[in-house]
């Protein structure tokens, strides 16, 4: 400020002096006063339009604008005050003298300013520009408190706050500035990072920045969420990567302690296809819940290894690991009843739709006649409770993955209908839901392999839409659901709203920090591109045969299908398809798995 005081003060002289010829020291008071209204107008004009906040070594080149707007307004209200001064007979100033005055007044307080960011502090930029710049979101608390942490290894460009209030402020000798100016700072500063500093933000309001965020360019990170702050389990300066779900927007429901005691504590729980992707989280999140003894029945030798080990190392219950197919009746039988097995969860299938398409008949041995041999070892077992882990392709099939899990329901639907009439008391239910996030053959996985590897990402068609949710909020919904059951049930899982597996894409490329190329943005980083619908997908996929018959349940995010009449043809069609396995006639299976389906959803849907 003592600078600008000298400098402008120094201008306004010589511009006199320039004008007069004359390089003499001002002779009477009336001149001192002139010289000296300068630097009173400037400075005050200087503070309000920022020049003094900004760090010189960080001064960006669009401040050059401000400065120059700042120096014209000093001038034109200088101007003024002179023109005023002249009617009260104080002196005259010549009509040149104030363009000369705003040409050097501006060369001198810009200029000194560029000049001294890249002449005087050489050393200091370049070990800034060395460290990664990034932008803070969120200026309360917890954003302060990483600044604090992020200040010795981070170059902190600013934060973004929508707080109006805090805008054009300074927080922790940090500016604050609004979402719009996010792309200027990412120009200026080459931000490649924003990291989200708000922990207790709302699921539906973190969906709509971090789309906005991930628009610009820039890997977007987060802090961990209060829950996790407050227990201990992260500190205010570990950052977490944001996560495809975060995009969902969904709102997590915390688990019903009562149904979850009611199904797992206390007993013995098998989990078939433990080592896949539902299978697993199932197993964590049983493991959790106390029961007596964890039953782990894989056929994949490596899956079955990584998550006993996972879990032996986690010591939160007893587990037994079964390494078996479900097609093999001995095996299956063996694992229920020696174990004494309560409660199964069924997720062992193979659910590849182009894989299963291509291998029919394999597909029709593990999903149907799996499902059957493990539910006919359940019923005769006495287990308490069976749990069919089914899929939204199960509703109108168009492919043999769907078809296989629609047979699948009703095995479980006839099963539950002959404890029903014996009086076992045995419960036999279905949860059926959409897509799993990061589930093992899902599109999330494949995307981010194609990123790693510079893209293109490629689907199917951009107009594909698909359920998604988290696969730890899966498994709980699903433990959940099986509580539920009062025998022969179909539970749906509230899935939200579908997204475009396009919209998925871009996302998945924002996140990483990345540009979509598109016609409208030939400089893009990675390419989407469609490759045309593969045999038996759907454009479109549904949860229920019909949305106005689902009943509410005690838990907000689980509905129940209207119960369907039974049907007394599956024991023949599955004599008929078994046939046809044995002969290994492939058409002959694909019509008698489909012209079933379309008698039973005739006849009651669910």
């Amino acid at each position: 400020m003592l600078f600008d005081i000298v400098v402008v003060s120094v201008a306004l002289w010589a511009s006199f002096a320039l004008r007069f010829d004359r390089w003499t020291m001002p002779a009477n008071l009336d001149t001192w006063l002139i010289l000296l209204s300068a630097p009173a107008i400037a400075v005050p004009i200087f503070i309000r339009m920022g020049l003094y906040r900004a760090v010189v070594r960080y001064l960006p080149e669009r401040a050059l604008w401000t400065m120059l707007q700042a120096v014209t307004l000093a001038v034109v209200l200088w101007v003024l005050v002179a023109f005023l001064s002249q009617m009260t007979g104080r002196g005259i100033v010549p009509r040149s003298v104030p363009i000369i005055y705003w040409a050097l007044v501006s060369i001198a307080v810009i200029g000194s300013r560029f000049a001294a960011k890249w002449l005087f502090w050489p050393i200091s930029r370049k070990l800034i520009l060395q460290r990664p710049a990034v932008v803070i979101y969120g200026a309360g608390e917890a954003g302060t408190q990483l600044a604090m942490s992020l200040r010795a290894t981070h170059f902190i460009a600013g934060f973004i706050d929508d707080d109006t209030g805090l805008h054009r402020r300074e927080v922790a000798g940090i500016r604050v500035y609004p979402r719009s100016q996010l792309s200027n700072l990412v120009q200026d500063f080459g931000v490649k990072q924003v990291i989200l500093s708000m922990p207790s933000l709302s699921a539906s309001r973190r969906k709509e920045i971090v789309a906005s965020v991930s628009g610009h360019g820039v890997k977007v990170q987060s802090l961990p969420g209060i829950t996790d702050l407050v227990t201990g389990k992260y500190l205010v300066s570990q950052i977490r990567e944001i996560e495809i779900d975060d995009l969902l927007g969904r709102s997590s429901v915390p688990p019903d302690l009562g149904l979850i005691r009611e199904m797992i504590v206390g007993r013995t729980v098998m989990v078939t296809g433990a080592g896949g992707s539902i299978g697993s989280e199932l197993c964590r999140k049983i493991a959790q819940w106390s029961p007596q003894r964890l039953v782990l029945f894989e056929a994949n030798e490596f899956a079955l290894y990584q998550i006993d080990k996972e879990l032996a190392g986690r010591n939160d219950a007893a587990t037994i690991a079964v390494l078996g197919s479900v097609t093999d009746r001995a095996r299956v039988r063996h694992a229920i009843i020696h174990h004494g097995v309560d409660v199964v969860f069924h997720a062992a299938a193979h659910k590849h739709v182009p894989l299963v398409e291509a291998n029919v008949l394999e597909g029709i041995q593990n999903n149907v006649f799996g499902t059957k041999t493990v539910v006919d070892a359940a019923f005769d077992a006495g287990v308490k409770s069976f749990v069919l882990i089914s899929t939204d392709k199960a509703v109108r099939p168009t492919n043999v993955m769907g078809g296989t899990k629609r047979w699948a329901e009703l095995i479980v639907r006839e099963k539950a209908a002959e404890a029903a009439r014996t009086g076992t008391s045995q419960r036999f239910c279905a949860v059926r839901f959409g897509n799993v996030l990061g589930s093992n053959g899902s599109v999330v996985p494949l995307f981010k392999e194609q990123i790693a590897r510079g893209g293109p990402l490629t689907l199917t068609d951009p107009g594909m839409t698909r359920y998604f949710m988290s696969i730890h909020e899966a498994a709980e919904l699903i433990v959940q659901a099986g509580a539920l059951s009062e025998g022969g049930d179909v539970f749906l899982l509230d899935m939200g709203q579908p997204m475009l597996i396009s919209d998925l894409a871009e996302n998945m490329i924002r996140l990483a920090g990345l540009t979509v190329r598109s016609e409208t943005q030939p400089d893009g980083d990675i390419e989407i591109v469609a490759t045309g619908k593969r045999p038996g997908e759907k454009m479109y996929e549904e949860l229920f045969y019909d949305a106005a018959t689902a009943r509410p349940t005690r838990h907000p995010k689980i509905l129940r299908a209207a119960p369907a009449s039974d049907d007394s043809s599956l024991g023949s069609a599955l004599h008929e398809l078994s046939l046809a396995l044995a002969q290994e006639n492939e058409l002959a299976a694909r019509n008698i798995l489909f012209g079933l389906i379309v008698e039973t959803d005739h006849a009651g849907r669910t």
